[in-house]
């Protein structure tokens, strides 16, 4: 039985220069390991057995509809300029127009070498697949702007990293997967035609209302300024901010060496090749606003008055740290049980950040303790914390319902670092059971009473390092 989709492929039919067109590599035994049945049914997917799926979502078997192919785009690496990478390991099957009316990709990740593998093996390993898996969906649930994971399979081969592990392939569904280095390739390259094609194409399908260029800057600016807030409330941490891998769509995009923090620290890293702290976490809002600089720099080519292109650019640009100021407080200050902040508010919220930072307080579990009866039990100097609960407690009394708003606001649960490696090494062994807890767990992230899955790690079990997986 062929799966079926209902596919209408646009991006396909963009100019051939966009991207190559190829078909994934097969894999030797497929099994299927992870399935979202709901994500499935928003799209429109039809329904098979597991051995269907998996042939179909380890690239064994396509798809009616499907039109193959691996997109070309630049970027900047930890702000060095690559002026060709693209889809290494990626193949996009096609887009879906979903129960909502939203286009959605359908890519499968780790399905063979594409042009653009630059020597690589085009394959993932399956801890980084089920990574992906359960921090995409987790994000979804804690409503946060992501790409979604609808299947993973083993692929019943190894793939050879420092050592031998086991093969994977995720099915990574997006709103788009054009990035700013998809317009930085063009751009490069003078590209101008293609640019302005690829400019145009963007508008129609994320921002229809944009007018032109910059139009489509300022629309992208403010949907970014919205992420690194939100990204921040819940103490995520990126890890790779590259150019190529931030979306147009202002989605979260390539769950490589990602984190959620446990002890609360502004400049906490723990990606394994962000030696430098770039993408630190309290780094993210300026590195947003350095990856829309750059997109500025792309867009501005097509525009026949350079000058007056350059003043508005910057113009946007200069504007989206307020942005993002903006949405850091009213993140911030429902996470303290302030409906609509003030800026004086941030003075608040930053002293509480303050002690938790001097004491190491667990960021998810300090603030969800607000609303409780012993938040005091988070903080190892409880002279300090009474001392801003008192001024806390005088600012929310005005509010209608500060408990509502902050249980709204923190998270009982988050996909810790040491909860998904151990879920990790137990798929490796073939046992999914801590895989599916902590998928059910995460589905309901603001109302999850599981206490164990809640804690913060030992320190036996602290994850100081998260790395990249390709």
């Amino acid at each position: 039985m062929t799966f079926s989709a209902p596919f209408d492929n646009s991006f396909a039919a963009l100019p051939a220069s966009f991207y190559t067109r190829i078909t994934p590599t097969p894999v030797a035994d497929p099994k299927l390991l992870a399935f979202n049945a709901d994500l499935a049914k928003t799209l429109g997917l039809g329904e098979a057995g597991d051995e269907d799926l998996a042939f179909t979502f380890s690239g064994n078997e396509l798809p009616q509809g499907a039109d193959p192919l691996a997109q070309l785009y630049a970027g900047h690496q930890f702000g060095n300029f690559n002026p060709q990478l693209g889809d290494g390991r990626a193949i996009l099957l096609g887009e879906v127009v979903d129960s909502t009316g939203t286009r959605r990709d359908i890519q499968l990740k780790g399905s063979g070498p594409t042009p653009y593998s630059r020597g690589g093996d085009g394959r993932a390993w399956l801890g980084p697949v089920l990574r992906e898996y359960v921090v995409s969906e987790a994000m979804h649930a804690l409503g946060i702007p992501t790409t979604r994971a609808l299947a993973a399979v083993a692929t019943g081969e190894d793939i050879y990293r420092e050592t031998a592990l086991p093969g994977g392939v995720l099915t990574r569904v997006a709103a788009s997967h054009l990035r700013v280095g998809t317009f930085q390739v063009f751009a490069h390259r003078g590209e101008v035609e293609n640019l302005s094609t690829l400019t145009d194409y963007a508008i129609e399908r994320h921002y229809p209302n944009a007018d032109g260029p910059m139009g489509l800057l300022r629309a992208v600016c403010a949907a970014q300024a919205e992420l690194i807030a939100a990204w921040m409330s819940v103490g995520f941490i990126h890890g790779v901010m590259n150019t190529d891998n931030c979306s147009i769509s202002g989605e979260t995009i390539d769950y490589g060496p990602c984190a959620f923090m446990d002890a609360f620290h502004a400049n906490r890293v723990f990606s394994s090749i962000d030696r430098q702290g770039r993408y630190a976490f309290s780094n993210q809002p300026q590195m947003a606003v350095w990856n829309m600089a750059q997109l500025a720099t792309a867009l501005i080519q097509q525009l026949d008055d350079p000058d007056a292109a350059v003043a508005e650019a910057t113009e946007i640009v200069h504007a989206m740290p307020a942005l993002i100021e903006a949405a850091w407080l009213k993140r911030f200050g429902a996470k303290i049980g302030i409906a609509e902040p003030l800026a004086e508010d941030a003075a608040l919220i930053d002293d509480l950040l303050a002690l938790m930072q001097q004491d190491g307080a667990d960021f998810t579990n300090a603030f969800r303790a607000l609303s409780g009866e012993t938040p005091q039990d988070q903080f190892l100097d409880q002279g300090a914390f009474a001392t801003w609960q008192a001024e806390w407690q005088a600012r929310i009394a005005s509010e209608s319902d500060p408990v509502a708003v902050m249980n709204a606001a923190n998270p009982v649960i988050i996909p810790r670092n040491h909860r998904i490696e151990q879920m990790i090494q137990a798929a490796v062994a073939g046992d999914m059971a801590p895989f599916e807890r902590l998928m059910k767990a995460l589905a309901t992230p603001y109302q999850t009473t599981d206490t164990d899955l809640r804690r913060a790690p030992t320190d036996g079990e602290i994850v100081p390092a998260t790395f990249c997986g390709t």
